[in-house]
Parts: C-alpha cells; structure tokens; sequence
C-alpha cells in the first residue's frame, strides 16, 4: 500500500502538465500588424500566448486598409473554474492546450475625392476661426 501511494505521489510529481493558452490571429489579407492590448505581436498569421482570461483589445493595422479594434472575450473552460483549475493546472498528468483564433476581415480604405477633401479642410479652417474669435470675445 506504501509503494503504490508513493509511486503515485512520484508520477504525480514527475509528469504533472500544465494548460498552454495560446491567441491565434488570421487576417484576410494577411500580413497585417497586430497589437494585442498595445503591445506589438507581429504580422498576421500570429500568435501569441496567454495568462488570464477576460477580454482583449485586438488592433490590426495595414497599409491600404482601415484600422480595425476588436474586443476579444476570452471565457475561461469548464477546467479552468475552481477547484478544477487546480487538478487541470497541477495534478492531471497531461498537457491541455487551450486554442483561440481571432480572424479579422480588413475593408480596404476608403478614397477620398479632391473635392471632398477640400470641403473638409474649409469646414475645419471655419471652426478653427469661430473659435479664435469666441476665445478672443471671452478675455
């Protein structure tokens, strides 16, 4: 009864695993930079690991393409809730990897005509001067 018990303490002890996290992100068209809570990751397809669950801010940038943020909520699974984040994270024997993919669609940017740019840039040269002249009124 000892040398069973302590055998399986050993095996216990030796061959615990562990749960691997990892964010996977695909963009359409790939080789797009990502930011993963503003810190840089790489280029798409990417991935990176993770610690805890909740939810991610996901920037992908490309040249020629809006910018698109996307908040990501990553749920924990059923073994990773207590107590059974204890056995899934130190006593089961074999490694759990947990897997997520974020694929992100890029629309392309949108062109601006001359025409409109120059309305805009009047529209701003407008308020920029009703603004001048209400700081000057309220000294």
């Amino acid at each position: 009864m000892v040398k069973s018990t302590f055998l399986f303490v050993l095996v216990l002890c030796v061959a615990n695993g562990c749960v691997r996290r990892r964010l996977n992100i695909v963009t359409d068209p790939p080789g797009a930079t990502v930011h993963v809570d503003n810190t840089p990751i790489g280029a798409t397809p990417t991935a990176t690991p993770f610690t805890y669950y909740g939810t991610r801010e996901i920037r992908v940038t490309k040249p020629g393409y809006e910018t698109v943020v996307v908040k990501e909520n990553l749920h924990p699974k059923w073994y990773q809730y207590a107590p059974l984040d204890f056995f899934a994270e130190v006593i089961w024997p074999f490694e759990i990897r947990d897997e997520r993919v974020v694929d992100v669609k890029l629309p392309p940017k949108k062109m601006v005509s001359q025409k409109e740019l120059i309305d805009r840039a009047q529209d701003l040269r407008n308020r920029a001067r009703i603004g001048s002249m209400d700081a000057l009124r309220r000294r």
